[in-house]
């Protein structure tokens, strides 16, 4: 018998209709004789009244140093709410369904309240009503650390307990609803013109991902490929096929002719220029302290004279304090965006980069700096010029057809 995970974000739960629709697509999965675990999130988006972000303002606006450990005991409600509504909806159908929260779910993290990472996953009491047949119901975005209290998992929190439950359970697939078809070849918000991409790897979903697509989270991707588990983006309102994830890369490749697969933006982000000595007692002083102090740093090109790097605009203050410390000279440019094409095809395969800098630059687009691996290349630009960028690039490389 096969078990199913099958996950429904925030605006996929959040009317009665709209979890009639998905309560059919579970009852579906069931009905062929499936075993289903659902993932819910929070109902709607900010201002609905059990939402994520409705329920921390609840308190930040009133009590803004609120601990992050009271705060995850606050913000966990939200799942709660979904999951018995939706359990309740599955038992008036004649179905036995159960909710489970994050720790009866056996998720045991860290103690980084509200961006937990997951330690462990114990399916003992989930398995327990799978035999018996029941729909388990559990609550996204959620755990306990080791002294028992509630964690919550950060962004796209619920997409990984979805495909962490997935690996733990030896999932056949895990399914992904949303508001989207699946996988657009770029944000079709940008691009009107962007396709949903039928199937992807790993590699090329976590690039996406990490480079500012925002339909499933980093850390989601990376448990679905340590358990080698097919993920299916798909929409909760539709039945079209959506995307399918897994890692059979010829499979994918034979059925493709484009060189590349996406392209994304990624905005907010502040370019740094430190001048300096060539020295590497300071060049280790500048690091381990960015380091030390959990900043992350991108596009990083160091020069005889300079070191030039991206930060995310929200690491600011923390890295000037850094600067100012080590009574460095430095720059800071404001409004970037970083415009990244993806694809396994084109390792290896010369012109790309020339193709990009040629297509940007007949549209009067400064490329400010560069980096790449071997199926991304990352161009900094201003963020006023981003949005141009991407369709520039999207029609450059026929993602359209």
């Amino acid at each position: 018998m096969s078990i199913i995970v099958q996950k429904f974000g925030g605006t996929s739960v959040s009317t009665t209709e709209k979890r009639q629709l998905a309560i059919d697509k579970v009852l579906a999965c069931y009905n062929k004789g499936n075993q289903v675990v659902v993932v819910v999130s929070a109902m709607g988006r900010k201002g609905a009244p059990y939402a994520t972000d409705t329920l921390r303002s609840l308190i930040l606006d009133h009590y803004p140093n609120c601990s992050l450990e009271l705060l995850d005991f606050l913000m966990s409600c939200g799942e709660m709410i979904s999951a018995v509504t939706f359990a309740a909806e599955l038992e008036s159908k004649g179905y036995n369904a159960v909710p489970l929260m994050g720790f009866q779910a056996g998720i045991k993290t860290d103690n980084n309240y509200s961006n937990a990472d997951i330690l462990s996953i114990d399916t003992e009491y989930i398995n327990e009503y799978l035999e018996k047949n029941y729909i388990v119901v559990v609550t996204g975005f959620q755990g306990i650390c080791t002294d028992k209290k509630i964690t919550t998992l950060g962004r796209g929190g619920s997409d990984t307990t979805a495909t962490a439950l997935g690996m733990a359970l030896k999932a056949n697939v895990v399914e992904i609803y949303t508001d989207v078809d699946g996988i657009m070849t770029a944000d079709p918000n940008v691009v009107s013109k962007a396709k949903t991409i039928s199937t992807i790897n790993y590699d090329e979903i976590f690039q996406m991902a990490d480079k500012g697509a925002k339909v499933i989270h980093p850390r989601a991707v990376e448990f679905a490929q340590k358990g080698n588990i097919p993920l299916k983006i798909k929409n909760a309102q539709t039945n079209h096929p959506g995307t399918l994830i897994h890692s059979k890369e010829k499979e994918i490749y034979l059925k493709q002719d484009r060189l590349l697969t996406a392209i994304t933006q990624k905005d907010d982000i502040s370019q740094i220029t430190v001048l300096c000595n060539d020295t590497l007692s300071e060049d280790v002083a500048l690091f381990s302290a960015i380091s030390n102090n959990h900043i992350s740093i991108d596009m990083i090109n160091l020069l005889q004279d300079k070191k030039i790097f991206t930060i995310d605009c929200k690491q600011e203050f923390s890295l000037i304090e850094i600067l100012d410390n080590l009574q460095l000279n430095y720059k800071i440019s404001k409004a970037f965006s970083k415009v990244t094409i993806i694809g396994n095809r084109m390792m290896g395969i010369p012109g790309v980069m020339a193709k990009v800098v040629s297509a940007l630059g007949k549209n009067n687009i400064k490329i400010y700096q560069t980096s790449d691996s071997h199926l991304t290349i990352s161009c900094l630009v201003k963020t006023e010029h981003a949005q141009k960028a991407v369709n520039i690039l999207h029609d450059a490389f026929d993602l359209c057809k």
